[in-house]
């Protein structure tokens, strides 16, 4: 296997703490300074998507489009793990069949690139049940660690310092740690006392990244898709953003104060006096409306207030289910950057340029 071309493996205390936000931008960062050629591989993948036949998993269609890595997805996702991947394996293992495809792989991504980014999937131990923990990938790919955790000092120290043992079980180095949605008025804070913490365990603090609301506020375009919905009207707004969702439950004059900009109403399809409401007051205002509107309860508005709905700027989606359902489904999405959500994407290059020491990152390769 390429031993020559310098990488890193992107881990986590958890899933969903920022590792694919972390790889997004240092691409960005490593490409723009030092190596114009990156490279990107996630070995083992969880979601994944039908391409050409193949599953693929979805950051991997993420940093191609972002990048244009110029290598096939199939290489930059070896091993896709669906529902039945686990029990196969326990049935009739075939570890040194998936250590030889990570190699391959990663020697194709490898290939002519200047620095390749790995990314890990969950925590260290995620993917013990098969052999292939994270932190044996790391082992396999011979890639030193950076460890993503939440935005804190105690849980976050006390959660990587459980992945950093298992990490160094394997023989693998942790370089550092960055930590993720930090609030703003507490970076410094934070920033002084992790680093301290860190320090006494033997790691670096890379880097802290302040929160971002507009990385977890969902799209009306990834809520339509979750709910499987059918659109109402013919809007082209898809991309507004849910900063704040409201169940219509209440009467028109008490709702009339949360009608604004960010705001998903949810509310029954026959509460017709709502939906006139929402279009009184924000009709032809475009994106400084509401980001979109879902009626429930498998009720559709009468014709004539059907025809004003047809006429909104922002999203109106139709669902089956009672409204405290989905509110609560939308509430317990889980956000996704897409390759469509060029602001999002801007702010994580800016975010991981601002926020995390590049000079100290690439010193500990």
């Amino acid at each position: 296997m390429n031993n020559d071309t310098p990488r890193v493996f992107i881990a986590a205390t958890r899933q969903n703490e920022g590792k694919t936000t972390t790889s997004l931008g240092l691409a960005s960062v490593l490409q723009a300074r030092h190596y114009p050629r990156i490279g990107y591989i996630k070995p083992v993948g969880q979601r994944f998507v039908n391409v050409d036949a193949q599953k693929i998993d979805e950051d991997i269609i993420l940093m191609d489009r972002v990048y244009d890595l110029k290598c096939p997805l199939v290489d930059m996702s070896p091993i896709a793990i669906e529902p039945d991947f686990t029990r196969k394996y326990l049935q009739k293992s075939n570890y040194e069949t998936l250590v030889t495809r990570i190699q391959k792989a990663f020697d194709r991504v490898s290939w002519e690139k200047d620095f390749v980014l790995c990314e890990g999937s969950g925590h260290a131990g995620v993917g013990s049940v098969f052999d292939l923990s994270n932190a044996r990938v790391a082992k396999i790919l011979g890639a030193k660690v950076i460890i993503v955790s939440q935005g804190g000092i105690g849980k976050p120290i006390d959660e990587v310092c459980v992945n950093q043992a298992l990490f160094e079980k394997e023989g693998v180095e942790v370089i550092g740690v960055i930590l993720n949605k930090v609030l703003p008025e507490k970076l410094e804070f934070i920033s002084e006392f992790a680093h301290k913490g860190l320090k006494r365990k033997g790691l670096d603090l890379l880097g802290v990244l302040p929160l971002q609301p507009i990385l977890s506020s969902p799209t009306l375009e990834v809520i339509r898709e979750e709910l499987r919905a059918e659109p109402l009207n013919r809007s082209s707004q898809y991309q507004n953003l849910v900063e704040e969702v409201v169940v219509g439950a209440m009467s028109v004059q008490n709702a009339l104060a949360y009608f604004k900009k960010g705001v998903l109403v949810i509310t029954p399809g026959d509460r017709e006096d709502l939906i006139l409401a929402a279009a009184t007051t924000l009709f032809d205002q475009g994106t400084e409306g509401l980001a979109g509107l879902i009626l429930t309860g498998g009720q559709r508005p009468s014709p004539s207030v059907a025809r004003v709905v047809e006429a909104l700027p922002f999203p109106v989606l139709a669902v089956a289910a009672e409204s405290y359902r989905v509110a609560s489904k939308v509430h317990d999405l889980t956000v996704k950057t897409r390759p469509s959500d060029t602001e999002k994407i801007g702010v994580i290059c800016d975010l991981i340029a601002q926020h995390v020491d590049l000079p100290k990152l690439l010193k500990a390769l």
